[in-house]
């Protein structure tokens, strides 16, 4: 999850594209430039077996204009690899 953040923070497509299981990843990860990524707080994470899931709120900013994502993203393990399936944005 931090690594996803971290990449959504830098605008690195790429990492996200490798972190996204391919069953549920958009053809092209569309990254938008006027949002600055703030800060993340991970509420709470929980693992079983192969299947975990993590419960963040990530702060941004775009402009004068700021908000908080509040997601609880599943993720699998795939190919001894932590991948990102989907989350509830709440």
């Amino acid at each position: 999850m931090r690594s996803r953040y971290t990449a959504f923070a830098l605008g690195d497509a790429n990492h996200l594209a490798r972190t996204w299981h391919p069953r549920t990843r958009p053809d092209e990860v569309d990254l938008d430039d006027g949002t600055v990524w703030e800060g993340l707080v991970v509420e709470e994470a929980g693992e079983d077996g192969d299947a975990a899931t993590v419960t963040f709120r990530a702060s941004w900013r775009r402009g004068a204009e700021r908000g908080v994502l509040a997601e609880r993203s599943r993720f699998v393990r795939r190919g001894g690899r932590w991948v990102y399936v989907d989350g509830d944005v709440g």
